[in-house]
């Protein structure tokens, strides 16, 4: 199931690197990615407050999912030279919190687009 989702989250993010290529803010390509999952029927949410609960104290700001499609696959968006330890330490502690079982690390600031891409899986499920 969540193959086929995430076979179709990366072409449209895809579709819209080959539309638009890179050098765009990350915003600009959050709301393509967007339209074009909104346009295959996905339940999406943008810019999803997660909260940091510990011990008695939530914190409800600071942190925000850019994409997250079924209420599963967590998307991260970036427009960075290349990916770094802490990319993939923000979009595992989102899926931490959450309990998402996916997310998908994507950059779209290179120059070919499957060479800016992520898979994770929440172990901790």
């Amino acid at each position: 199931m969540y193959n086929k989702i995430t076979e179709n989250i990366i072409g449209a993010a895809i579709e819209v690197h080959k539309a638009l290529g890179p050098g765009l803010l990350e915003s600009a390509y959050q709301e393509c990615l967007f339209h074009e999952l909104k346009s295959l029927g996905y339940s999406l949410k943008k810019e999803v407050v997660q909260p940091v609960i510990y011990k008695d104290i939530k914190l409800d700001h600071g942190y925000r999912i850019d994409l997250l499609v079924e209420n599963k696959i967590v998307i991260e968006l970036k427009t960075v030279e290349k990916f770094t330890d802490v990319h993939s330490a923000q979009i595992l502690t989102y899926m931490k919190l959450g309990n998402y079982p996916l997310g998908l690390l994507l950059n779209f600031q290179t120059k070919l687009l499957k060479n800016g891409i992520k898979r994770f899986i929440n172990t901790n499920e």
